[in-house]
């Protein structure tokens, strides 16, 4: 399965103990990231991430593409809603792709910690038989 990792710059903490925690089941994936996160991640937790530019300078654009090619099968985007961005049409074409896309989205720890483990579980497995 191949999960993308997202995080805004004040939830990028957030998600390296996530990953951190997850290690043992993100490694069994293919990870995909923009280019902080994914740095931050192998930098802690020790998973290879596949790392696209940051999310400001485009990573953004480049995981929606992903999400419309059904290439990602979870998509982990730790936000933080009180703080605007400037890329914010950007962030809600993610949520709007993978609404089309039917690809799971947590954008919480809580939502993010249920994803992993039913990914854990082969519970996204039906993914493979949708691409």
């Amino acid at each position: 399965m191949n999960v993308g990792l997202i995080a805004h710059n004040s939830k990028k903490k957030l998600m390296q103990n996530l990953c951190i925690a997850y290690r043992g089941i993100l490694c069994k994936h293919e990870v995909y990231a923009t280019s902080t996160t994914g740095r931050l991640i192998e930098e802690v937790a020790n998973i290879n991430v596949h790392k696209f530019l940051a999310g400001h300078l485009g990573g953004v654009q480049q995981m929606c593409s992903q999400i419309e090619q059904n290439q990602i099968d979870l998509l982990i985007f730790l936000r933080d809603p009180q703080e605007p961005q400037k890329h914010e049409p950007d962030v809600n074409n993610i949520f709007r792709l993978c609404d089309m896309h039917n690809i799971p989205l947590a954008t919480n720890l809580a939502t993010a910690e249920l994803a992993i483990l039913a990914l854990d579980r082969g519970d996204l497995d039906w993914r493979d038989a949708y691409k």
